[in-house]
């Protein structure tokens, strides 16, 4: 029974990972953008006097040395990130890293949605088959942790495919896929790098899990105790798309900060961008302001959404599939 429940859950997972990864890939790069330390290539640098000196010789004035400075890049939106990375990259760009999605999906989502259905059925009131909210949000808690730990280095390899193309041409990685992302970063980082960032996937898999299974859960018992709606695909999709909305708002500061962490570049014997998630954090909000921890949010929502829908839609009916298994 317990083995059912990984691989309905991977197979749900993995489909909703695939038909939503082009909104995925957009999320990653409104996250990054604005980050100092990375050039961006469709944003040239333009340059405004800040500052200029007058001297008077009688009467002409003579302009003074001016001091220079960058001027700040352009806020952009999902649809003009989407509609740059065509432009720029082509059509196909819109599915860079779809291979870490596939194993990040397959190590970290069959994980967490198996590991869940376990504890959830070992916890249920034998009678009622029902659990109470905090048990399945700590439930959530542990079988998304679970889950990211198992599933990181297909995060870490997703997130650095997905934000290549903006990249000047000569500091890419060109991964190949990501077995070739996975070996490239062992062999040239160590290790340890395909581990970077995984204090931060762990908690945001935590926080995404409770808040994404448990609500969809609690919202599905609520429905049709009340009799809202019958158990089908209306409820389904409602119970689904509200767990979708909770994660993305619980998950987005989160997600902003694991971005910014696993995409820096690290150079040998160099200081890298940032010392660790907090302080990743704070240059990020000193810099941008605290709404830069929401970069993302709106493709977040839509990609939490149709990912949740499709997900949990998907699993409903694999379950019927193989319920005489």
């Amino acid at each position: 029974m317990g083995l059912k429940g990984f691989v309905e859950g991977g197979i749900a997972s993995i489909v909703a990972g695939a038909s939503t990864h082009p909104l995925d890939l957009i999320k990653v790069r409104l996250q990054l953008h604005g980050e100092s330390h990375i050039p961006n290539p469709a944003v040239q640098a333009s340059f405004r006097p800040s500052l200029t000196l007058t001297s008077t010789a009688g009467n002409i004035s003579v302009p003074a040395a001016a001091t220079f400075s960058a001027a700040k890049p352009p806020s952009v939106g999902p649809i003009s990130i989407g509609v740059r990375i065509v432009q720029t990259e082509g059509v196909a760009a819109l599915f860079s890293g779809v291979s870490a999605t596939m194993l990040r999906q397959t190590l970290y989502s069959t994980t967490r949605m198996g590991l869940y259905d376990i504890l959830k059925q070992k916890w249920s009131d034998p009678e009622t088959h029902t659990l109470p909210l905090f048990q399945k949000i700590t439930a959530g808690f542990i079988s998304g942790g679970v889950g990211a730990a198992v599933g990181n280095p297909a995060d870490v390899a997703m997130v650095r495919m997905q934000a290549d193309g903006r990249l000047p041409i000569d500091q890419r990685r060109n991964y190949k896929s990501v077995v070739d992302a996975i070996t490239q970063m062992s062999k040239q980082e160590g290790i340890a790098s395909l581990w970077r960032g995984s204090a931060l996937t762990v908690n945001r898999a935590m926080i995404v899990t409770a808040a994404q299974l448990a609500t969809y859960d609690q919202i599905k018992e609520v429905v049709l105790e009340k009799g809202v709606m019958k158990d089908g695909i209306g409820t389904h999709v409602t119970a689904s798309f509200t767990a979708g909305f909770v994660a993305a708002v619980a998950s987005n500061p989160v997600d902003v900060i694991k971005t910014r962490v696993m995409n820096m570049k690290v150079e040998a014997g160099g200081i890298p961008p940032y010392s660790g998630a907090l302080d990743c954090a704070m240059k990020t909000v000193k810099k941008e302001g605290p709404m830069a921890l929401y970069k993302g949010f709106i493709p977040t929502v839509s990609r939490q959404g149709p990912f949740t829908v499709v997900l949990f839609v998907t699993l409903e009916q694999v379950r019927k599939v193989l319920k005489d298994f």
